[in-house]
């Protein structure tokens, strides 16, 4: 994508034209729910590094993958993880709680996309709002690069600064909650003419940066795609981080969650639409998840045909779990939170068949694990 003539005036500096990241809405891009490598995807895409988007833009031999999304999705690790803490956590799969190092998985990304990184975080009771400010205006107007932040606007989920204004005094860019009407207080003013959200007080809700770095080289591609390999396996293996029952483990933890009946008091529906809620982010994190893993791994063997069999059988193993996961959508109603599907989701009967299919995707899961480790060692 041809990157536009950033605006400048004073104390302004935009980048136009980086393509906006959102909840799914249809469309021929296929769903991008996951806002850490929905974001990179989209900075990669304006700084002319897209690695293609089969819906969108026709193959390219020269390319290794043809899915930006799903390529970025998997050398984080996030298309093999899951997590599940003990209770009823809306954070469950937070991006930045996958390894006990929360800047691991941002390493393997950028190492996989070739590019420096640097993660600034914010410093419990240290005020460095100048130092993020002095940050991103260095970043977006010295380098012409977006800035990934964590929060911003809502949660401390991921985000694009594409640019600021009155010196750093509001920021723009492209938040995936930033049409939430319970997140639009008196600090997010009227979106830009682009669409960018303005943002006025920003560092109270701003919990790190990830500036984007020079160019690096590659690591050869077998050796990078092996990497990402072994990194999936230890996503999916890892029972314990972060207190989260992680990988594999998190299917059981989850399953034996919905078993506790007591959770789930009949004269009190909020409490209800609320453990509806934390079940149903599981379920969405598995389907997406390991669908672009069913969308990376063939890619991966039609360039290594020693890895290709068991390759193509663990993407199977995660096209499954995908299937399965509409199956418990339909075992409640249907995809959505509405308070018919909660009170259903509620009903003993109906979390006992949901168990037995998380239960079934858990053993896909183990199996696609197997695959993967034994494609590793041909």
């Amino acid at each position: 994508m041809a990157k536009k003539k950033p605006s400048a005036e004073q104390g302004r500096f935009v980048l136009e034209g980086v393509p906006r990241v959102n909840f799914y809405e249809g469309g021929k891009r296929c769903p991008e729910d996951f806002t850490f490598p929905s974001s990179l995807r989209a900075c990669l895409e304006y700084m002319g590094e897209s690695y293609g988007c089969d819906h969108l833009t026709e193959p390219k031999p020269t390319l290794q993958f043809c899915c930006t999304y799903a390529y970025v999705m998997s050398a984080c690790g996030y298309a093999f993880w899951l997590a599940w803490k003990p209770g009823w956590h809306m954070d469950n799969n937070s991006f930045l709680c996958m390894s006990a190092d929360p800047s691991e998985p941002l390493r393997r990304a950028f190492e996989a996309v070739g590019h420096e990184f640097e993660f600034i975080q914010k410093e419990e009771g240290r005020d460095n709002e100048a130092y993020f400010r002095r940050r991103i205006v260095e970043s977006v107007r010295g380098k012409r690069h977006p800035v990934l932040a964590f929060g911003v606007i809502g949660p401390p989920e991921c985000c694009i600064i594409t640019g600021y204004d009155e010196g750093g005094d509001v920021l723009l860019g492209w938040n995936f909650f930033q049409g939430f009407p319970e997140f639009n207080t008196r600090t997010q003013e009227q979106p830009e003419p682009s669409g960018y959200f303005r943002k006025r007080d920003w560092f109270k809700d701003t919990h790190g940066l990830v500036v984007i770095g020079e160019k690096r080289q590659l690591p050869p591609q077998n050796v990078l795609r092996r990497e990402i390999l072994k990194w999936a396996l230890v996503v999916a293996r890892t029972p314990l981080v972060n207190g989260r029952h992680s990988g594999i483990a998190a299917y059981e933890a989850w399953a034996e969650q919905l078993l506790r009946d007591e959770d789930f008091p009949a004269d009190d529906k909020t409490v209800i639409k609320e453990r509806h809620v934390v079940h149903d982010d599981a379920v969405g994190m598995v389907a997406e998840a390991r669908w672009y893993a069913s969308v990376f791994l063939p890619q991966i063997a039609r360039r290594e045909a020693g890895m290709a069999e068991e390759l193509l059988a663990a993407a199977s193993c995660y096209a499954v779990e995908h299937e399965l996961m509409w199956k418990i959508w339909g075992l409640v109603g249907g995809i959505g939170h509405e308070e018919p599907k909660a009170l259903k989701f509620a009903e003993p009967a109906v979390r006992r068949q949901i168990v037995s299919v998380i239960r079934q995707a858990q053993d896909k899961d183990k199996e696609a694990a197997d695959h993967i480790e034994r494609a590793l060692k041909k």
